[in-house]
């Protein structure tokens, strides 16, 4: 038993010695042998131990390769990944940025939005035919001026070139108290003044550029400006100055018409361009429809400028009698200028007022701004039928007022009155005596 005991412990104590000397012995044992086998086959350097090798080296390098690539591949997907998930807000952000943007471009198609500037006050449309008082006018010519205007800022003013009777006033108080600048209505006291100062003849040519020339028919045609801003330079002041003072510029043009404004003709060339926009443009004179259409009655009835009476009864009407203000020496030339009026109808700026090739219309548009207010000219007068008649329109406001819509509403009136069979019948003048005041 005793000595059972002992060799037990013995076998105990040294036990765990012995197997950790084996273990190292066998570790050792087995790197010595690697190593000599690495020692032996680079030694050896056979062709098939090489290739063996490289084919080792190659594989593990591309299983490394593709390692890191599936890792980089990896890497790319998740940054494209985040990048859509980035962008996806950004799109949502800019399709909610688009919807606001067409949103507000419906909010201000239907007004609600700031209103777009304009450098007009006056409005375009207005009830023109408040406030008239139609006592002795001609019913039939102010019911077709009065149709024509519409809902128009403006006025129309007829009148019979024979007598310088006003037959009707639409607005009376604009023809009566508005005086504005001209605009290219001037054109005719421009010309009319240059034919009789000999500046040009009825077939003259003016050469305005290297390859521009142009007679008068056709720049009062298409209103041409440069052709009389050249006229008005040659003019000179003085000279353009006495005739359109002659013609009834700067002075009343009715008899004892009630609160009518004389205009203003300057007394000198306006610093803005001189004469050159005086002649063009009407630049620093204000005119009135009232003036304007003194002034183409002379042009219709061959030179005399009557004095426009407003009768305002039936024993008015009975008992008027034409009153010649003074004669103007432009029966000569009035075949040289009526031909491009005629034109301007025809074919040119007026062309909205043509109606009818039987029933020919002479006149002149006329756009500009004066001021706070767009001004849209006509000026004009029917060149047949024994009963001739004087229509001038005037419109006042900002967008869609111009000449050549002004025109229009001139040519309705011609129009209207025709289909009446008005222009047939001849006015019978009661007393037949004219008078001079």
């Amino acid at each position: 038993m005793p000595r059972v005991l002992i060799g037990c412990l013995l076998i105990a104590v040294f036990w765990p010695a012995a197997y950790a000397g084996a273990s190292s012995a066998l570790t050792r044992t087995t790197k010595t042998s690697t190593r000599a086998t690495a020692v032996t086959a680079k030694a050896a350097g056979t062709g098939s131990q090489k290739q063996n090798a490289r084919a080792a080296v190659k594989s593990s390098g591309r299983t490394t390769t593709g390692t890191a690539r599936d890792a980089e591949s990896g890497v790319q997907k998740q940054h494209t990944t985040v990048r859509k998930a980035a962008v996806q807000p950004r799109q949502a952000t800019a399709s909610r940025s688009t919807a606001a943007r067409a949103s507000n471009r419906r909010t201000s198609k239907s007004g609600r939005s700031r209103k777009r500037y304009s450098p007009w006050t006056v409005p375009t449309f207005a009830p023109s035919t408040d406030g008239d008082n139609v006592d002795g006018e001609d019913l039939v010519v102010r019911r077709a001026a009065v149709e024509a205007l519409g809902p128009y800022n403006g006025t129309v003013v007829a009148v019979d070139p024979s007598t310088g009777r006003i037959l009707t006033m639409v607005n009376q108080k604009l023809a009566l108290t508005g005086s504005f600048q001209p605009c290219s209505t001037v054109k005719i006291y421009v010309a009319l003044a240059a034919l009789s100062e000999g500046l040009i003849g009825r077939d003259s040519v003016l050469r305005l550029s290297r390859r521009v020339r142009m007679d008068l028919t056709e720049a009062m045609a298409h209103s041409n400006n440069p052709y009389f801003g050249v006229l008005g330079v040659k003019l000179g002041y003085e000279r353009f100055a006495y005739y359109a003072r002659l013609y009834g510029l700067g002075e009343p043009a009715g008899l004892n018409l009630e609160g009518e404004n004389p205009g203003v003709f300057p007394d000198g060339p306006p610093k803005n361009g001189g004469m050159w926009m005086m002649a063009s443009f009407g630049e620093g004179i204000s005119q009135t429809p009232l003036q304007l259409a003194a002034f183409l009655s002379a042009l219709a009835n061959g030179g005399t400028l009557y004095y426009l009476q407003y009768p305002r009864s039936e024993r008015e009407i009975e008992e008027f009698v034409p009153r010649v203000k003074r004669r103007l020496d432009i029966a000569r030339w009035i075949p040289a200028i009526r031909p491009g009026l005629a034109a301007a109808v025809e074919y040119g700026t007026a062309r909205r007022a043509f109606y009818a090739p039987e029933a020919p219309i002479c006149g002149k548009t006329g756009t500009c701004t004066d001021k706070t207010t767009h001004l849209g000219w006509f000026g004009s007068y029917g060149d047949f039928g024994p009963s001739k008649l004087v229509v001038v329109v005037l419109m006042t406001g900002g967008h869609g007022v111009s000449g050549p819509t002004a025109a229009e509403i001139a040519g309705a009136v011609y129009r209207r009155l025709f289909e009446q069979n008005y222009f047939a019948q001849r006015r019978l003048l009661s007393p037949a005596l004219l008078l001079s005041r």
